[in-house]
């Protein structure tokens, strides 16, 4: 769960404009006491106006126990819903899927790493911003599979031998 909070900046030529600048000069972070708690933006969110137009505030909380243990059954399966086994065709058909993706990403991760030859670590960073991480997409596509095909052979063991 992500949170963020922001606060125009009336620093902003805009906002000066409309009237919304504050007497005596300075930077308004201090007056709000969030200058101990600030973040380096990011590259995209400097490109969509963070700390030109607006700043980010720092949001805190604290859960109780009965809240932290609603939260926590939030997503939780039943204890049959693992004993349960798909078709054969479609986890097939998820497989095939699964690995056609995988040949791709495996294409694009051989195209990325050509492209960072000889780069330094901030051109590297600096090339990758709002792409694809092949390689993350690649590890991901590969525990799915084998959690995927583990279980289907498991419970068709399980489901042999019981029945």
């Amino acid at each position: 769960m992500v949170i963020d909070a922001f606060r125009l900046n009336p620093q902003d030529p805009m906002m000066m404009m409309m009237g919304g600048a504050l007497g005596g000069g300075g930077d308004i972070r201090q007056t709000t006491s969030n200058i101990g708690h600030l973040k380096k933006p990011t590259i995209q969110a400097r490109i969509h106006g963070l700390d030109r137009h607006y700043y980010s505030l720092v949001i805190d909380w604290r859960k109780n126990d009965v809240e932290e243990h609603m939260l926590m059954n939030l997503h939780k399966k039943n204890w049959s819903s693992g004993l349960i086994i798909p078709k054969f065709e479609d986890q097939q058909k998820s497989t095939n899927a699964l690995l056609e993706n995988m040949a791709r990403l495996s294409k694009d991760y051989a195209e990325r790493v050509k492209q960072e030859e000889g780069k330094t670590q901030e051109e590297i960073y600096l090339l990758s911003v709002g792409k694809v991480d092949p390689k993350k997409h690649l590890e991901s596509n590969v525990y799915e599979l084998l959690s995927q095909n583990i279980l289907q052979c498991l419970g068709t063991m399980i489901d042999t031998v019981v029945f």
